[in-house]
């Protein structure tokens, strides 16, 4: 068995690939990855609604930067 990987979001060429997979009666599965871990995604959306409701600390060269993190 041979895997071949297509990278492309034009529609037009996956849909040409898929057509033509079929038309050669080649069996084939479709999967969209996602190039981020989910949780990551999440944390960055969190971290960022958190710069917007203003919940941010400033930090000032020479202070050390563990006295700035919550550890609650």
């Amino acid at each position: 068995m041979t895997t071949l990987t297509i990278k492309t979001e034009k529609e037009e060429v996956i849909a040409a690939v898929k057509a033509l997979l079929r038309e050669f009666k080649v069996a084939f599965e479709e999967k969209e990855e996602k190039p981020y871990d989910p949780e990551f995604v999440a944390m960055i959306k969190e971290s960022e609604q958190q710069i917007k409701e203003g919940k941010t600390v400033k930090y000032e060269p020479g202070t050390n930067l563990w006295d700035l993190v919550d550890t609650k």
